[in-house]
């Protein structure tokens, strides 16, 4: 028994110093195995920014750290194929008429004023920018340069995750929040961000001079002055989606863009007469202004997909979307004198109340089918109806006699104007995918009647019918796993918008007069495109060469004339005055060679440079032509320091462009930014300055034609500091799930301010 027991504690004994070894070389083997878990964590990649597609590119904004502390179009300026001048216009493919989405659906107010929008966002609200370089057919047939799908933050996290943001800068302030939530298989995203700016003091300064066939009717123009204004901005987006079961889907949504803004400003203007050189007549204009301008849309999609047949998707959508805006402006006239040949003319200078208000309402009704019919082949099919209303009141009221404060309706200057627009179209695409050759090929067609209707105001009713047909074409071809090149070729159309087709004759400011054409017919545009794309992690190179031509463009013209020829202005005195329309005149063709190329010198140190190459040739079958090159360059460098501190240097230059009537000005501009992650990265702060060693830019533009020539300077301040903090709290788990095809209008011209993967739809 003795023996027994001893065995078995023996055995225990041998077991438990095996057990012990065991856990030893375990624990041993567990450390080694973390220190080879630590050295990996060291590891650093930078990601690619940069993603090519056959028929976009994608950059990501999310994953730049520049996008902490600076506007997002600042950020455009890094974007391929996308440039933005030292004013914030901005070009898409070398052309200054694109359309403007926002989470792959088209937003009407940041198409019409992309430069006043897109200023006064903060980047990192912006997940990622795509620029659709040829749209295929099923979308609608609009925008020459193509498409900017700005998609933000709010649209794409993952799970249960909140993150708010704030700001300050030399210019104003902004905050805002997003979330995320998900329970069951309801998921909800809230998106809300409001900016203040408060714009320092610009000054400016011009001279309008007759050539050619001078009289007595002529005069010469110096004119200068300031301006001041402060404004609000505001959007915020909420979107959810409910999974019915492993194959339905429904999606909602509902977005709102906007703000109003108030600016005051005054200008003196002297007239000489270029005969005699004496003075003609001057006089100090005060002006006062206030308007708001507002995006509000929403919409629901039901998708189904198949579980017998992979890709193949059934998507039913409906979106409303209203554009209200408004605007008033007083203007004063003081100081005022002339000679007596001219006091006619300084007479019609009265005080004036202008009121306006602008609406546009539209419903969409769409139908998407896309699916497989075998390994390499696609087919998508659908059809869509736009019923678009839009209407504009612009009411006049003059001061009812001198030294009066009070004022009485012009009804022979006010106009009310309405513009139904019914757009039906159908769309048959085809798509081939094999190991290194994918293409695409289209066909849309799309029927337009408008119907304009004069409620008050000079103008007679018309009805015009449009019918077009659009091609698309595109193939890509894989040279190796990172490198492939594309091919392109599309037709884009534009339809003038109410800002361009309003009768409205505006002379609150008598030396220079503006309307809007209601004859002008929709453009046609042809593009052919050839790239080339290399992702790997050390370089990203993209280069593409682009051709376009347009015979019947839409083109503001300026012409200098007598006020009697003015159709529809009051008391005209027979003096010469600038007055500017629309016309379909312009016939432009344009060669842009554009680069993208980033170098990751180390896993802490990236440049970048983003450049465009461009020759315009424009003309108006007459007596209007230009011509000229256009350089524009963005570079910089990110470096990446100890304890997640991160520094940036940037720099943009860019050569006068060219316009059918003139050249607009030169830019060059610098920026700096440190960046410092907190908390575990989810305290971020960032500062930044640019253009820091001068306060203000000063820019020149000319216009002219065979009777006068007209330079205008503006001084601005250019000076921006500012801090930005952000604070992410819980994790991220699920996403909104969103309906792989969805409702896009972008058939309409806007007036106003104008701006690596493999996979594809």
């Amino acid at each position: 028994m003795k023996r027994i027991v001893f065995v078995v504690i023996a055995l225990c004994l041998s077991v438990s110093s095996s057990i012990a070894q065991t856990r030893e070389d375990s624990l041993r083997a567990d450390s080694i195995y973390k220190s080879m878990e630590l050295q990996e964590v060291q590891v650093v990649k930078q990601k690619s920014l940069v993603k090519s597609d056959i028929d976009k590119i994608t950059y990501d904004i999310e994953n730049d750290p520049d996008s902490k502390s600076n506007s997002v179009i600042e950020m455009l300026r890094k974007v391929p194929m996308v440039t933005v001048d030292g004013e914030d216009n901005i070009q898409v493919n070398g052309s200054s008429t694109f359309k403007v989405y926002v989470n792959n659906k088209p937003n009407t107010l940041m198409t019409n004023n992309p430069k006043e929008v897109l200023k006064s966002m903060p980047a990192n609200s912006i997940k990622k920018i795509e620029v659709i370089t040829n749209p295929g057919p099923k979308y609608d047939a609009e925008g020459v340069g193509g498409i900017l799908n700005i998609i933000t933050q709010g649209s794409g996290l993952e799970g249960y995750t909140a993150t708010f943001r704030a700001g300050v800068n030399n210019h104003g302030a902004s905050g805002g929040a997003y979330a995320t939530v998900k329970a069951g298989r309801l998921t909800v995203s809230g998106n809300y961000n409001l900016n203040y700016n408060d714009n320092p003091r610009s000054y400016s300064d011009g001279s309008r001079k007759t050539v050619g066939n001078i009289s007595e009717s002529s005069s010469d123009l110096n004119y200068n002055g300031s301006s001041k204004g402060h404004g609000t901005f505001q959007y915020g987006s909420f979107e959810a989606s409910y999974e019915l079961d492993t194959l339905r889907l429904i999606t909602g949504n509902f977005g709102l863009w906007g703000g109003g803004d108030k600016s005051n400003g005054n200008n003196m203007t002297i007239a000489t007469s270029p005969l005699t050189l004496s003075q003609l007549y001057r006089y100090n204009t005060l002006s006062h202004s206030n308007g708001s301008w507002y995006s509000i849309d929403g919409g629901v999609d039901y998708q189904r997909s198949f579980a017998n047949v992979k890709d193949r998707l059934l998507t039913l959508s409906y979106k409303i979307d209203t554009n209200p805006e408004t605007s008033e402006s007083y203007t004063s006239y003081e100081d005022a004198e002339a000679v007596d040949d001219w006091l006619d003319f300084l007479h019609r200078m009265k005080n004036q109340h202008n009121d306006g208000s602008e609406r546009t309402t539209e419903h969409t009704f769409q139908l998407d089918y896309t699916t497989p019919f075998s390994k390499h082949h696609k087919l998508e099919t659908g059809m869509k109806y736009i019923l678009r209303d839009n209407k504009s009141e612009n009411d006049r009221y003059e001061q009812a006699g001198f030294g009066s404060d009070s004022y009485d309706y012009d009804r022979d200057h006010s106009s009310h104007y309405n513009h139904h627009n019914g757009i039906m179209a159908a769309y048959l695409g085809y798509g081939l995918s094999l190991k290194k050759l994918s293409g695409r090929l289209g066909l849309r067609y799309e029927h337009t009647l408008q119907d304009v209707e004069y409620r008050l105001g000079r103008g007679d009713d018309f009805t015009k019918h449009f019918n077009d047909l659009v091609p698309s074409a595109s193939i890509g071809y894989k040279l190796t796993q990172m490198s492939n090149l594309r091919l392109g070729y599309d037709m884009r159309i534009y339809r003038p918008g109410i800002w361009y087709l309003n009768p409205y004759l505006n002379d609150a400011v008598p030396t220079s007069i503006t309307q809007g054409n209601p004859d002008l017919e929709s453009e046609k545009a042809h593009s052919f495109n050839i790239s080339y794309s290399n992702f790997t992690p050390k370089l990203n190179l993209n280069f593409a060469l682009r051709y376009a031509f347009t015979n019947n463009s839409i083109e503001s013209v300026s012409r200098l004339m007598k006020d009697t020829g003015i159709k529809g202005l009051q008391n005209p005195t027979g003096k010469d005055v600038l007055y500017r329309t629309y016309e379909n005149i312009g016939k432009e063709q344009s060669l842009n060679l554009s680069s993208y190329v980033t170098w990751n010198v180390t896993n802490k140190t990236r440049l970048y440079t983003n450049m465009r190459l461009a020759y315009q040739k424009m003309d108006n079958g007459a007596d209007m032509r230009n011509d000229g090159w256009n350089l524009f360059a963005y570079g910089g460098a990110q470096q990446t320091l100890p304890k997640d501190w991160r520094i940036t240097l940037g720099f943009y230059g860019m050569t006068p462009r060219v316009t059918l009537q003139g050249k607009g000005s030169s830019y060059a501009s610098y920026s700096l930014s440190v960046n410092k992650q907190l908390l575990k990265k989810r305290l971020d702060i960032s500062l930044s300055a640019s253009n820091f060693l001068k306060k203000y830019r000063s820019s020149h533009s000319v216009i002219e034609d065979a009777y006068f020539r007209q330079e205008s300077n503006s001084r601005y301040v250019q000076q921006w500091f500012s801090l930005n903090i952000s604070y992410r709290i819980g994790e991220l788990k699920a996403s909104v799930r969103k309906a792989e095809r969805s409702i896009s209008n972008d058939d309409v011209k806007g007036g106003g301010s104008n701006g690596g993967s493999e996979s594809s739809e």
